[in-house]
C-alpha cells in the first residue's frame, strides 16, 4: 500500500493534468536545503566508483557541493568532470567550483573536429534528431568516454532543477504564479524526450550510469508542492532565487549567482556557431524545399535539423523511428 501511494505521488508531477492543481505550501531555506541533501545522499548509494558532472552552472555545482561534503565525511575525495572547447565558460567556472570544493577534478577539452566526427555516433546513441539535444549530447558523449576510461561507473548530474524551479530565462516573463506552475509541469512531462534523454543515453553509450538527485521522488514531491509564487523571478529577481538562498556559503558567490546558460553554449559558443555554418554549406535551399513537399508540417525548419534528420533516417530508416522524435517549435527543455 505504501509503495503504491508513493508511486502515485511520484508520477503525478509528470502527468499534464496536474498542471491545474496549484500547490500552496510555504518553503524556507532550512527546509529546502536538507531535502536536497537527503536526495543526494540517497543517490550516492553505490557499490561502484562514482563522480559528478560539473559544468560550473548552479545546478551541477550544488549537486557537486553536497556530494563532495558527503564524500569527504567518509574520508574520500569526490571526482568531478567537466568538458568544453579550449577557453570555454564551463571549463573556467567548473575549475573555480572544483577548487572551492576540493574535488579531484578532471578537465577535458575537445575540438570542433572531434565533435563533428562524433555526430553520427551521437545520433545513433541518443536516437533523436532534435537540434538542441544533439548540440549538447555531443560534448556529453565525449566526456562520458573519458569518464569510462578513468574507471568511474556512476555520475551525478544536475538535470531537473530548471524544470522544477523555473530556471530557464523565459520564466522571467511568466504572467502569473498559476501559469508559472503549469509550465513547470509541462516541462517535467517533456524531460524524457529532451534533457533526461540526453543525460541518460549520452553516458549509457559508454556504460556510465547517470543519476539525477533533483528528480529524486521525495525531493520532487516536496519541491513541486511549493507555492509557485515563491519560485517566480519577475522583474530583476534572478531565476531559482529560492534554491540559491537555501545554499548560501556552499559555493563561491559568482557560481551561486551565475545566470542560466545552456550546456551547449557553456561548452563553447564556437561549437554551435560552427554547426550552423557547416550545415548551411551542406544543405541546399533546394533540399529544404523538397523536404517541405515530402514531409509537410513535419519538415525540418532549419538546415541544421535537416542535416541531423538525414543521418537519423540513414541509421533508423523505418518511418516509425522518426515518429518518436518531437518536432516543431518548442521551448522544452534546453532552449
Amino acid at each position: 500500500s505504501y509503495y503504491r501511494d508513493s508511486e502515485k505521488k511520484f508520477v503525478q508531477w509528470y502527468s499534464p493534468e496536474w498542471e491545474k492543481i496549484i500547490p500552496s505550501k510555504t518553503s524556507t531555506p532550512d527546509e529546502l536545503r536538507p531535502a536536497l541533501v537527503e536526495a543526494v545522499k540517497r543517490h550516492l548509494m553505490s557499490d561502484v566508483p562514482y563522480g559528478v558532472l560539473l559544468s560550473g552552472g548552479l545546478d551541477s555545482s550544488l549537486i557537486a557541493a553536497i556530494a563532495s561534503m558527503l564524500t569527504q565525511s567518509k574520508g574520500k575525495k569526490l571526482h568531478s568532470f567537466s568538458i568544453g572547447l579550449k577557453g570555454s565558460p564551463d571549463l573556467r567556472y567548473a575549475r573555480k567550483t572544483a577548487k572551492f570544493l576540493q574535488t579531484e577534478h578532471h578537465e577535458i577539452t575537445f575540438t570542433i573536429q572531434e565533435g563533428l566526427d562524433a555526430l553520427r555516433d551521437v545520433i545513433y546513441q541518443i536516437e533523436s534528431f532534435d537540434v538542441t539535444t544533439i548540440r549538447a549530447s555531443t560534448p556529453m558523449y565525449l566526456l562520458a568516454r573519458k569518464i569510462r576510461s578513468s574507471g568511474i561507473k556512476m555520475v551525478l548530474s544536475g538535470e531537473g532543477a530548471d524544470e522544477i524551479f523555473g530556471g530557464y530565462l523565459y520564466f522571467h516573463m511568466a504572467p502569473s504564479a498559476k501559469e508559472f506552475h503549469e509550465e513547470t509541469v509541462r516541462k517535467l512531462f517533456m524531460l524524457s524526450k529532451y534533457d533526461c534523454l540526453r543525460a541518460n543515453k549520452s553516458t549509457a553509450a559508454w556504460g556510465i550510469e547517470t543519476r539525477v538527485p533533483f528528480l529524486d521522488r521525495e525531493f520532487l514531491d516536496y519541491a513541486m508542492s511549493i507555492d509557485p509564487a515563491l519560485k517566480m523571478c519577475s522583474g530583476k529577481k534572478i531565476e531559482k532565487a529560492i534554491l540559491r538562498q537555501a545554499f548560501l556559503g556552499y559555493l563561491p558567490e559568482e557560481i551561486l549567482w551565475r545566470q542560466k546558460e545552456q550546456f551547449s553554449d557553456g561548452v563553447g559558443y564556437g561549437w554551435i556557431d560552427f554547426l550552423k555554418k557547416y550545415t548551411e554549406k551542406k544543405v541546399s535551399d533546394e533540399m529544404m524545399e523538397e523536404a517541405k513537399k515530402s514531409l509537410g508540417s513535419g519538415a525540418p525548419s532549419t538546415k541544421e535539423e535537416y542535416f541531423y534528420r538525414t543521418i537519423f533516417s540513414e541509421l533508423f530508416p523505418h518511418p516509425s523511428a522518426a515518429a518518436t522524435v518531437p518536432i516543431g517549435p518548442t521551448i522544452a527543455c534546453s532552449t
